[in-house]
């Protein structure tokens, strides 16, 4: 027999969740880390493999800009160029989505009718993530609003690092009570969390906060997206789906330009979690430049 949670009980039973992760040690040993990326990095894969990864790479990539200097003639180029992929070269599919400054979202979306590329908004203070927590909920309202189908927000670092642990995690609850629907992907920004037991606590709170996918870097600092940053994520989206049977995306960004870089990642994920993440639902890339390089690989 199914037990059914009611509001109050699963408040309770996600409060002490969350609580466990507050408080929890975490203990990873850098070399070991290192040692499990090389040992995945090791294999041999075969060119028609390396071919058939790219195709699906391109498939996985959030097409994006997210320059000051970005404009309506910059955007109508950005998603021309993403509808025109297929047209270029034959047999591969559309990238997953183009990611944009909620000013543009509207334009996007018109420019994107018709196709299955999706719009996606980084907003909620981006990428510095130093905004009370009401504006940040004003702008992701209106990026909704303006018919963005996915939000990329940051956590608040400083708050993080100051070990108050449960205003970053109300801020995501709050944000995902507003995207409803609209998937949330949560950038971590690792290069600023100073540790791996950090990456790892912040996974863990920001699944369990509510986010669809947990995303390494806003690609605005140095590093931006690193494997051993990113084995540490997926190893916590495991953990949650082997406990919860729930399945959690995941998405390496910044810095992400050659499609040997790409494969890289790749590997991680199917050897982490399986082929099972293997799409554009569950793994995606923040990039600018690796469409055109990985098309160039294809043809």
């Amino acid at each position: 027999m199914k037990l059914k949670l009611t509001n109050s009980y699963l408040f309770l039973f996600l409060k002490k969740n969350v609580m466990e992760i507050f408080k929890r040690s975490y203990h990873i040993n850098p070399i070991d880390t290192q040692e499990r990326i090389n040992g995945i990095l090791n294999q041999q894969i075969s060119e028609a493999e390396r071919q058939d990864y790219y195709r699906q790479i391109l498939g996985m990539i959030d097409l994006t800009t997210l320059e000051g200097s970005d404009n309506n003639e910059r955007i109508i180029q950005l998603c021309r160029q993403a509808r025109n992929y297929h047209d270029i070269t034959r047999n591969v599919p559309d990238v997953a989505a183009v990611c944009v400054y909620p000013p543009f979202v509207a334009l996007a979306k018109k420019q994107l009718n018709g196709t299955n590329i999706q719009v996606a908004s980084v907003a909620g203070a981006f990428p510095s993530g130093q905004s009370p927590l009401e504006v940040k909920l004003a702008e992701i309202e209106f990026a909704i609003g303006q018919g963005a189908d996915e939000i990329d927000m940051v956590i608040s670092r400083g708050k993080f690092l100051e070990k108050d642990f449960q205003t970053v995690f109300n801020e995501i609850v709050a944000i995902k009570k507003l995207c409803s629907d609209v998937h949330l992907k949560v950038i971590l920004e690792t290069g600023e969390l100073q540790s791996l037991e950090n990456i790892r606590r912040a996974s863990d709170i920001a699944i369990e906060a509510g986010a669809d996918f947990i995303k390494t870097s806003t690609g605005k600092i140095q590093p931006a997206a690193t494997t051993d940053a990113f084995i540490i994520m997926l190893d916590a989206i495991k953990t949650h789906f082997e406990t919860t049977g729930k399945k959690i995306g995941i998405k390496p960004a910044g810095g992400i330009s050659e499609p040997g870089q790409a494969i890289t990642y790749y590997l991680l994920v199917k050897n982490v979690l399986s082929d099972d993440w293997l799409n554009p639902g569950l793994f995606r890339f923040g990039a600018s430049r690796l469409a055109t390089k990985l098309l160039d690989q294809i043809k």
